[in-house]
């Protein structure tokens, strides 16, 4: 097997759990190959480059392996490998999240207990 369509692989490398969300997705451009958008159709060797946006990351992956049938979690993870430069800026996206999430949570209204420290403090 050297080659193998993209919606196929995405849904057997465990990315979408069925192949008609991995085609939307790839007809949405969601899912591009060496920075192209394609079909669901094409086909896919290994040592190529897709792009996938997720909900909350953009993913780098390297395909190391292919595969037309859908198995178990821990080899679907074999069969691609998530470049450096794309863990690194995970991190640092997920890093900005949390820190506008914490930030954004004392910009709430003060609760009652809140509020009655706050009465006693001023003295009213």
């Amino acid at each position: 097997m050297d080659k193998v369509r993209l919606d196929k692989w995405l849904w057997a490398a465990r990315f979408y759990k069925t192949r008609p969300l991995a085609k939307v997705a790839i007809q949405a451009g969601k899912v591009k190959l060496d920075g192209q958008k394609v079909k669901p159709s094409r086909q896919i060797e290994i040592n190529d480059k897709l792009l996938i946006r997720t909900n909350l990351d953009d993913l780098i992956i390297e395909i190391k392996g292919l595969a037309e049938r859908r198995s178990s979690p821990a080899s679907a993870r074999t069969l691609y490998a998530e470049t450096p430069e794309s863990v690194h800026k995970r991190e640092i996206e997920r890093a900005k999240r949390q820190l506008a999430q914490s930030n954004s949570s004392s910009t709430r209204r003060p609760n009652k207990k809140q509020r009655r420290l706050i009465h006693k403090f001023l003295g009213s």
